[in-house]
This record gives C-alpha cells, sequence and structure tokens, in this order.
C-alpha cells in the first residue's frame, strides 16, 4: 500500500451502509488527509462526544433525511481508549456497520506508545521509513530513535559538535515542530553521552522554542564583536562582561556554512532582532550585515526584499499541512508589519512585487480551504488548530497542571479583531514596557464566515456554530455558553467569569472579580482594537500604528500584571483578524439580508443569496460547513469589500490569510 491512510480509506465504500460506526481510540479518523478522503468518498463525519451535541447534529441532518427514504453515508467516531463501541447508544448500534482501526494495526513492529504521541500528520513519513527500512520489532527506545531519524531527520549520533546541534535545533524550532517529550527526552540522553555539550542547558533549549531564539539573541552581539576584531587592527579586545540571562555556553559558531543559511531569515522574519554595533560599517557589509543596525530605512527596504523573494520561495502547497500555513502567516504579518511603518514609502517595484504576491496567496489559500477546511474543524484539540478548540485544550492543560498546583486558574483573554500582524506590534509594545513577559506563541483558524458572532461564540463555547443556531446573530449568549462549557468540565457557576467591552477603563471590575475566593476561570473580551478598525480611514498603516498607540498605554500590561499577580494562567488569542479591502460596489438587496458585512452578507435561503451573486460574480458562496443550515454566506472577492467601488476599507468576515490565522499565545513572567 502507498500510503497508511489507504487500509482505512479502503473501508469507505459508498452506498454500503447508510451508518457506519467506527471504535478510532486513536483518532486516526481525524487526520487531515484522511477527513478528505472520507468526504471525497461522499461520506459525512460526526465525532461522538458529547451526547446532546451529538443528538442535535443527528437528529437534524440525518434521521430527517432517513426518515424521508433519502440514502447518506454517515460514519459515527467514537474515541474511547478502548477499541468497542459498547459506548455507543443502543439504536446506533441496532442500526450501523461497525469498524475499528488503530496505530497498532498499522505499525506492528513499532512499540505502540511511541508511535501514539506523534502528531498524526508525522505519520506518513513515518510509514515510508517502515517500508523503506523494515526495522523488525523494537522496543521502546530503538522505536524512539527511528522516529528521530526518520520523521523528524534527527540523527543523534551525528551530532558530535556545537555546529551539528545549533542546525538539529534551529531546523526544529524556525519550523515550529512539534516533537513528543518523551523523545525530547531520548535525544538529550544521547547528547549527554557526548562530554561536548555538557555546558549546554539542554533540557531548555531542545524543547523550549522562545528559550532557544532568545538564547541566539544574547549571543549574536558577542559573535558581531569577535568578527569586529578580525576586521580592524587584530589586536583583540578585552572581553566585556555580557550579561547572559541563560547559561551555556558564551559563543556560537554562528558562521558555520550549516547555520549561517538559517540566521538570515530568522532576521528577516523577526525571530531575531538585528542590533546597533560601534563597527556597525564594517559589519554591515558583510553576511552578518542583517543582523546590525545601521540606517533605519536603509535597513528595513533590505530587510522588505529579502521577506518579499522569502515568502514567494515558501508559500504552502494545495496539499500542505495546516501548520504550513502557520509557519507562513507569521512571515506574512512580518511584511505587514514592515510595510505599514509610516516612515518611509515603497518603492514601485516592491509596491507591484506585494500586489503580485498578494494574489499568489490569496488563490493557494483559497484553493487548501476549498480542500482542508471542513477537516480541520473536526481535529483533536491538543494543540489547537481552530479557536472553538482553545476551551478543551485549556481545561487538558489545567487537568495536567493538578498535580504541579492545588487549585490552578486560568484566563483567556479574547482581543477582538486582533490580526497576527497586530499581534506582533502589541507584543513589541508590551515586550519595551515589560521586558519580563514571556510569549510562547502558536496560531488557529478562526471561523469562517470571520464574524464576531460566529467566531468569538465558537470560541468561548468550546464547539461549532451549529450547536448555537439561536444566537449566531449575536454574542448576547457567550457568558452562558462559557459557563456552561466549564460546567461540562465540573466547575461551578461561582468560580467561572466572563467580562466584556474591555479595553479602556474597567480594571477595578475585573479586579473586584478575580478577587472572589472562588474564582478560578475568566473569559475577557478586550474590544478596543475591534473599535479602532471600524472606525479606521487610514487603512493598514493606521491601524498599525493607532494598536501601537493603545498597546503603549498602561492598560492592557495592568491588565496582564493584574491576571498573573493572582496567579492564573494567561492566554490571549483573536476571533478573527482583519484586512485593507477596496470597494467593488454595495448590493442592492433591500432588506434581504440578515447581516450587511463589509466583507461578508449574510442570507437566510439559496435564492436570495444567488440573486446577489449574480451582481458579484467573483463573491464566493460559501457552504454550511458546521453552520446552521439558515446561515448563507456570500464572501467579498479577495481583498475587496461590499462598500462603494474604490473606497478603502479595514473590514472582516471573508477568506484570506489575514482575518483567518489568529494568534494563541501563552503568557508568563522569566522565570516563573
Amino acid at each position: 500500500m502507498s500510503s497508511w491512510r489507504d487500509q482505512i480509506l479502503k473501508e469507505f465504500t459508498p452506498k454500503v451502509a447508510r451508518l457506519t460506526l467506527v471504535a478510532d481510540p486513536d483518532g486516526l479518523l481525524l487526520e487531515e488527509g484522511i477527513l478528505e478522503g472520507v468526504r471525497e468518498r461522499g461520506f459525512e463525519l460526526i465525532p461522538f462526544e458529547d451526547h446532546i451535541a451529538f443528538r442535535y447534529a443527528y437528529e437534524s441532518k440525518f434521521r430527517s433525511r432517513w426518515d424521508r427514504g433519502e440514502h447518506t453515508d454517515l460514519v459515527v467516531v467514537l474515541r474511547s481508549q478502548a477499541s468497542d463501541l459498547s459506548g455507543l447508544p443502543y439504536d446506533l448500534l441496532q442500526a450501523g456497520r461497525r469498524l475499528s482501526f488503530n496505530l497498532g494495526d498499522i505499525f506492528p513492529n513499532l512499540s505502540y506508545p511511541v508511535v501514539t504521541a506523534l502528531d498524526r500528520g508525522d505519520l506518513d513519513a513515518l510509514y515510508e521509513a517502515q517500508k523503506r527500512h523494515a526495522p523488525g520489532q523494537l522496543g521502546d527506545n530503538a522505536t524512539k530513535e527511528f522516529v528521530l531519524r526518520h520523521v523528524f531527520e534527527i540523527a543523534p549520533e551525528l551530532v558530535k559538535q556545537p555546529s551539528d546541534l545549533l542546525r538539529v535545533l534551529l531546523r526544529r524550532h524556525y519550523r515550529g515542530q512539534r516533537i513528543p517529550a518523551d523523545l525530547d527526552k531520548r535525544f538529550i540522553q544521547l547528547l549527554r553521552q557526548n562530554n561536548v555539550f555538557d555546558d549546554w542547558p539542554l533540557e531548555t533549549l531542545v524543547s523550549d522554542r522562545e528559550a532557544f531564539f532568545a538564547f541566539l539573541q544574547e549571543r549574536w552581539p558577542i559573535f558581531l564583536d569577535r568578527e569586529a576584531a578580525k576586521g580592524t587592527s587584530g589586536v583583540c579586545e578585552d572581553k566585556k562582561p555580557y550579561g547572559l540571562s541563560i547559561e551555556g555556553p558564551v559563543e556560537l559558531p554562528f558562521d558555520h556554512h550549516d547555520i549561517r543559511v538559517y540566521i538570515d531569515n530568522l532576521f528577516i522574519e523577526g525571530l531575531l532582532h538585528s542590533v546597533p554595533h560601534e563597527h556597525a560599517d564594517i559589519l554591515s557589509k558583510t553576511w552578518a550585515g542583517i543582523g546590525v543596525r545601521t540606517a533605519p530605512i536603509e535597513d528595513r527596504s533590505r530587510r522588505l526584499s529579502k521577506l518579499i523573494d522569502s515568502l514567494e520561495a515558501s508559500i504552502p502547497a494545495e496539499d500542505a499541512k495546516h501548520t504550513d500555513w502557520f509557519h507562513f502567516a507569521r512571515g506574512w504579518a512580518e511584511l505587514k508589519k514592515v510595510m505599514s511603518n509610516e516612515d518611509w514609502g515603497l518603492s514601485e517595484r516592491q509596491s507591484i512585487q506585494i500586489k503580485e504576491l498578494s494574489r499568489k496567496v490569496d488563490e493557494r489559500f483559497l484553493a487548501w480551504i476549498h480542500r482542508r477546511y471542513a477537516g480541520l474543524i473536526q481535529l483533536p484539540a491538543n494543540p489547537p488548530v481552530m479557536v472553538h478548540h482553545i476551551p478543551r485544550f485549556l481545561a487538558n492543560a489545567l487537568l495536567s497542571s493538578h498535580h504541579s498546583s492545588p487549585r490552578p486558574k486560568l484566563a483567556l483573554v479574547v482581543i477582538d479583531g486582533l490580526a497576527l500582524d497586530q499581534w506582533l506590534v502589541v507584543r513589541d509594545a508590551l515586550a519595551s514596557c515589560q521586558p519580563g513577559f514571556r510569549f510562547r506563541e502558536q496560531a488557529v483558524f478562526a471561523w469562517i464566515p470571520s464574524l464576531t458572532s460566529v467566531s468569538r461564540q465558537a470560541t468561548f463555547a468550546g464547539k461549532a456554530p451549529i450547536f448555537f443556531p439561536n444566537s449566531i446573530q449575536t454574542t448576547d449568549k457567550e457568558p452562558a455558553l462559557w459557563a456552561q462549557f466549564w460546567a461540562d468540565q465540573g466547575f461551578t457557576p461561582n468560580e467561572v467569569v466572563y467580562i466584556k467591552g474591555l479595553g479602556d477603563g474597567g480594571l477595578e471590575t475585573i479586579s473586584e472579580a478575580l478577587s472572589h475566593p472562588k474564582a478560578r476561570i475568566a473569559g475577557l473580551v478586550v474590544d478596543k482594537v475591534d473599535k479602532i478598525m471600524h472606525g479606521m480611514e487610514m487603512g493598514a498603516a493606521g491601524m498599525h500604528n493607532q494598536v501601537c498607540q493603545w498597546a503603549k498605554q498602561p492598560y492592557l500590561n495592568t491588565l496582564l500584571d493584574l491576571l498573573l499577580d493572582r496567579g492564573f494562567r494567561v492566554y490571549l488569542t483573536s476571533d478573527h483578524g482583519n484586512l485593507e479591502a477596496e470597494g467593488c460596489g454595495r448590493p442592492s438587496e433591500g432588506a434581504v439580508a440578515d447581516l450587511r458585512g463589509e466583507r461578508v452578507r449574510i442570507y437566510p435561503d439559496a435564492a436570495l443569496r444567488g440573486k446577489v451573486k449574480e451582481q458579484f460574480p467573483d463573491a464566493l458562496e460559501w457552504g454550511t460547513v458546521s453552520l446552521p443550515e439558515d446561515y448563507l454566506a456570500l464572501l467579498a472577492p479577495a481583498r475587496q469589500a461590499f462598500v462603494q467601488e474604490k473606497q478603502r476599507t479595514v473590514s472582516h468576515g471573508g477568506i484570506s490569510v489575514e482575518e483567518l490565522i489568529v494568534p494563541l499565545i501563552q503568557i508568563d513572567r522569566r522565570g516563573a
């Protein structure tokens, strides 16, 4: 078989049974490629997690069709630890054919616990390696080494000197690869056998991406001093005292050819920051110049050109994993941030390049969304991939921290409308006011349409919008949905706090609510950025400017301080981003639209939507993927809005990297 998926997909022949029940303890059916394959064969899939939510979807979407004599190919997936289906309701067990899949059948020679810990997206490389190398029966440690070598391209026996280790860590952290903790432990164990790395804080650098980049950042000026000394008189100056917060070797081989290829990208994409240097004139003419601050406008122009080239070369393919888009979105956000600085204009060549690049990115992203978006909704919540996974992810984090603290507390701060590029502006402002803050950055997908009542409500409900059809036009039910989610996890109403309308004042209200001795879960909505956006007449650059002004005021860091001081684990996210768009005309539709947004219109039925689509042939009719049946969206074309022609506006609701990929950040203090 050419892929591990074939073993599973061969069981899905349409029209064999209208109901298929699958025991799936390892979550194999929820892998992106499997979901796509199952849907291509005409099957629809409902995970059986929550009795009530399942019953609602099952009765409303399927039972009613069977009663009308229609055929459907429905798959119900049960993810319990055992491979049996006895946990399902009796009426399903009577009606359905039964299947069971697990990783032990697909990888019979490898250690089951090691394979289970992998992200499902990593199974392709493992299956390929198993076929090619036919390893025979392997125990735990041998499986770990097999996986390290063939899935993550880490061959521990080849890591003999600092440049080898740096290359492995750079490849891993630059891509944001998730490697299970047991594999990291094994890798460190093998490294420790080589006393070259005795003074390296391996436990920190191997697994902690932020700490690794901070480690590099602290040592970059030291490297520049050494480079500058080579270029000057050759007399070695006395070593300056360097205050390093992360232990380990003081000098790193940044100029090794395997390392240099990464260093360029890290500075271009803002993961490392250039530094001033007394010999900047000499250094700026060398390969290390990208990490040396010279005249701001030249620096920025040079960096922008390199960033455009780097993004051009790395637009994800149509069958890319969602994590590839997360990685790309980070560089794309950096581009937006560099462009929005008003001190300088773009050259004509850069403007043309960026326009062309935007067109390619929009095209590729839309094609990918059509193929993969419906599958993202079903993915497991750890790590979270969409905003409605966040509460489940937080609940898992709380459970895992029970042993370390008697009453763990958790706060989710949702900054309504904050795009990833604006998060970078907020982060810089917070870091300059509070050097002690540490940010662990991830990203998640917002809902389509990228509207507050759909996406923010899903964030607090912890479930898809199809499960809150009565409130999908408003956000009034958020407090109840948030309380309900946590009640299902065993929390009482007075342990759960929800406050919205934050961003300017109101810190006393929060302080009071959080000082309640029972308060353990806080959901806080900051709507300042959304307000800035809806009043914005100066485009994306004006947005950055005002978001930056707001983030520099004490409000946000006071709020974060307050939460951290009270012992909360703090996560910050957004429900959707925003985009600068140009008007393509207003639909003349009278009162037929349920919602008249700038990037999206919502209609109660397909005929009304079809009429408006005739006026705007390039607009996109969006299906009701996990949305209520009568919630039909018409999305404005790429980078356009349903406002007066040629008028520019900043808005949201549609499909673009800027609107759909939003930050999810854990914030704590260094040393915490």
